[in-house]
């Protein structure tokens, strides 16, 4: 299925954690190490972030038996503490973060341009299921 750059898909999660926590686990390269995969056959053995407008992150995503691996990065274009995140990846698509402080837990959402190699729903699942592990691993992470 073919896409276009300006179509958009949003995955969202509600994490039982305040919003400082989720922000220092989505942020801090040694969680991110801990949770940025979409499958158990695969990880994130190496994170760097400059989180700041200009700034730049890379994580190296890997199958876990080595057959394939690939960096992810991008550019901070808007970070606003506790608030938003939003980068430009290599390819020129966007992404926006929004932190939604619900209490004593946190509504994140994501919305994301989609790229024409994949399906939608494909993309879709790929980025919830890469947020359903963080919600897990900022939730049991005491």
């Amino acid at each position: 299925m073919e896409t276009n750059q300006s179509t958009k898909v949003t995955v969202q999660a509600v994490v039982q954690a305040p919003v400082e926590k989720v922000w220092r686990y989505w942020s801090e390269p040694e969680h991110i190490t801990k949770w940025n995969q979409a499958s158990e056959s695969w990880h994130a053995p190496k994170a760097e972030n400059d989180l700041r407008v200009g700034g730049k992150f890379l994580t190296r995503m890997e199958a876990k038996d080595g057959s394939m691996g690939f960096d992810f990065f991008g550019t901070y274009d808007v970070v606003k503490l506790h608030e938003q995140i939003s980068y430009t990846m290599e390819d020129g698509r966007t992404v926006e973060i929004s932190f939604l402080k619900q209490g004593n837990e946190t509504k994140v959402i994501e919305i994301f341009d989609a790229e024409s190699t994949h399906s939608l729903e494909m993309q879709q699942a790929g980025w919830q299921a890469i947020l359903d592990n963080f919600k897990k691993y900022t939730e049991e992470s005491r």
